[in-house]
């Protein structure tokens, strides 16, 4: 390597973190295995993050970043009074670049791996088995955490919930942000009992407790595929059965399948969708041909736990297999690679729809599933907004892995091109809202209680967008001034 390369080494401290790149200026990995360079080929290696407990984030580090903290900030309160004198208020926008501001402040002082820095990773190491490194907490539950959960939920699970709880609980206004996870098994058990399934399949109630508690075990510690996701979904799926009256179209052993489905359609999801398990090749993608590896997945572990505690044992065999074929059509369902082909046949259904007929609740039961799992927008904008920021999250965490490992990024999670607005703009008009007014059509009450408010979610995001747009606008015309310099005053002739 030349000279420049260790004296730029030499200069590091132990901790800090490297960037590497070739002649032609693309970054590589830092590895015994690199082409020796010559005077005339020159790599070029950059400090691009220190170590947060020895030293400041200085103005050099900053600046090897591109990101001058105290002068983005500067900028930011200049902005601020101006639209304040300007506009009479300073817009929510300018909080949220505040917020985002603080956020990569906190995130370059305290994120433990900083590989989305380009720090290098052995990938001959099995990729095939990702690493949470994103996340404080381990991926799996430990089972101090596990036991503490249980002994709570076992404690509360004879209490009396109120008849203001139990409305509440089939509307989908319902907030899970006041509720920890002991309780959320409560209220889980709370709708087996309230939809009379533990009467009708004369479930054993320590055996419906033992199985809840293993699925709270088998979610993971991930940021938004987790165990209050698996309990929003099953919560929006025991309204919408509520709201449509499905109790007077559907026989129990289809309402069994669709809230079973529900709480198990997640199981042990990694916070890695199917694209980034295909393309790295892990070992569920071996193992399923890469035919819906995660929700694959999630229906064999549904059905290893119920080898262990079987809320099924007594039913008859043939109901036995209808609920495990339905189990698995539903949480297969849930792969959106999958989304048109499940919306265009239901739609094919809608004009002559018959409840008598199998296949058309089988894909009701489908459309039903896919409308709860994708439902957050569907809720107040406080219950909403966080498990956006949830989601988010986990896309760039994804995002941030495949641009390590040298994978196709996923374009919808590249935190360099997507922000929260974008994000949902998108999402809501083309597939939201199309799928939830098919269901609207075959269930005319939905349109209050779901669509209403997906129709401001967008008008909330698409607003945030222009907002955003603005901003930037005004900061890109600000930046061109402050580089071109005064305008030299013109002499008028005479």
């Amino acid at each position: 390597m030349c000279l420049y390369l260790f004296r730029c080494a030499a200069e590091a401290g132990p901790h800090d973190i490297l960037k590497l790149y070739n002649p032609k200026g693309n970054i590589i990995n830092i590895s015994p295995n690199l082409e020796p360079n010559s005077p005339s080929s020159c790599y070029k290696l950059e400090v691009v993050a220190a170590d947060y407990n020895s030293e400041p984030l200085g103005a050099e580090l900053a600046g090897a970043l591109g990101f001058d903290l105290l002068s983005m900030e500067k900028r930011l309160q200049g902005l601020e009074k101006k639209i304040l004198i300007e506009g009479g208020e300073t817009p929510a926008v300018v909080y949220e670049m505040k917020k985002q501001v603080d956020s990569f402040r906190e995130k370059l002082e305290s994120v433990e791996h900083l590989s989305w820095l380009g720090l290098f990773k052995d990938l001959s190491e099995g990729t095939h088995k990702p690493s949470p490194f994103y996340h404080k907490r381990a991926l799996r539950k430990t089972r101090e955490e596990c036991e503490h959960v249980r002994e709570k939920y076992i404690q509360m699970s004879s209490l009396e919930v109120s008849e203001e709880v139990r409305q509440y609980l089939k509307t989908p206004t319902f907030d899970n942000w006041q509720w920890e996870d002991a309780e959320i098994m409560v209220l889980l058990q709370l709708m087996y009992t309230d939809l009379d399934l533990i009467t009708t399949f004369n479930m054993e109630p320590e055996v419906l407790q033992q199985f809840l508690f293993e699925v709270y075990r088998r979610y993971n510690n991930i940021p938004f595929h987790n165990f209050k996701h698996c309990f929003c979904v099953t919560q929006m799926m025991y309204g919408l059965i509520w709201l449509t009256d499905l109790r007077s179209h559907m026989d129990s052993i289809d309402l069994l399948i669709m809230l079973t489905s529900a709480v198990c359609h997640d199981l042990d999801h990694t916070g890695y969708n199917n694209a980034y398990q295909i393309n790295a090749r892990t070992e569920l993608a071996l193992r399923y041909n890469d035919i819906s590896p995660l929700e694959n997945h999630h229906c064999a572990v549904a059905f290893e736990i119920l080898e262990k505690c079987n809320i099924f044992r007594n039913v008859s065999l043939d109901q036995y297999k209808r609920i495990r074929e339905g189990i698995i059509k539903c949480i297969l369902a849930t792969d959106m690679s999958r989304h048109n082909e499940i919306l265009n046949k239901f739609k094919s259904l809608l004009p002559t729809f018959d409840f008598s007929n199998k296949d058309h609740r089988d894909v009701l039961m489908m459309i039903l599933i896919k409308v709860s799992d994708i439902s957050n927008e569907a809720r107040p904008m406080e219950v909403a907004e966080p498990w956006l920021d949830c989601l988010l999250q986990e896309f760039y965490n994804q995002s941030d892995v495949e641009k390590l490992e040298g994978l196709p990024v996923t374009p919808f999670m590249d935190r360099d091109k997507v922000t929260k607005p974008s994000s949902q703009t998108g999402f809501i008009r083309f597939v939201l809202l199309p799928l939830f007014i098919e269901l609207a059509n075959l269930f005319p009450c939905l349109e209050h209680h779901i669509i209403d408010p997906v129709r401001k979610a967008l008008d909330y995001y698409t607003e945030m967008e222009k907002a955003l747009d603005r901003v930037k606008s005004i900061m890109s015309a600000a930046d061109n001034q402050t580089t071109s310099g005064p305008e030299t005053p013109k002499t008028e002739s005479k």
